[in-house]
């Protein structure tokens, strides 16, 4: 089988994205983010993680007691990023449920016990003319990293967005126009 180096993608640059609940997505990969969607601003090097994971009940037969089949009992899709950039926006994902309140140029954040906060999610992947679209249209942060106040680092928020399945089962849609995404290897 021939090898196609064109197919070969790097995460070079990119965006991620928070809209209000149900708010309407693009719905290909080049469109811009509705008005609704704020840049959540500077992401770490390390850039977005995408994990999935499903939890299987192997089904044993009593014959030998041999595995006939599996059954996913649980599946769970998750982005993880570390954001560098201290915002309003980053503030309330990190700390759910707060909200910073601005008088006069002064903030106030009053840190309450994390609440559900369930929000439209978004990522941009770019590899020069290539787009990846990642669309999560109920999200919301399921676990936070610390926070390290330190002379030599930014101050960063480790955030992961668990996806929930919507009525249809959908957790997530990506787009690309990336023509890689519509050929076999040749």
């Amino acid at each position: 089988m021939p090898l196609n180096a064109n197919a070969v993608r790097v995460a070079v640059t990119g965006a991620a994205y928070v809209a209000p609940p149900k708010a309407t997505l693009p719905t290909d990969a080049i469109t811009p983010w509705p008005d609704t969607a704020t840049d959540i601003g500077w992401i770490s090097d390390d850039g977005i993680t995408e994990s999935n994971s499903a939890d299987t009940t192997e089904i044993k037969g009593w014959q030998g007691g041999q595995t006939v089949r599996k059954v996913i009992s649980s599946s769970e899709m998750t982005f993880a990023f570390t954001a560098i950039e201290t915002s309003k926006t980053v503030l309330e994902l990190y700390h759910k449920g707060s909200k910073v309140e601005t008088t006069s140029g002064k903030s106030v954040l009053a840190i309450k016990a994390p609440g559900p906060d369930r929000r439209t999610f978004g990522f941009d992947v770019i590899d020069g003319d290539s787009h990846i679209r990642i669309a999560i249209p109920d999200g919301e942060v399921t676990e936070t990293g610390n926070i390290t106040y330190k002379g030599d680092q930014a101050v960063a928020y480790e955030l992961t967005i668990t996806a929930y399945p919507g009525p249809d089962g959908t957790v997530a849609i990506k787009y690309s126009d990336d023509p890689a995404w519509g050929s076999a290897p040749e």
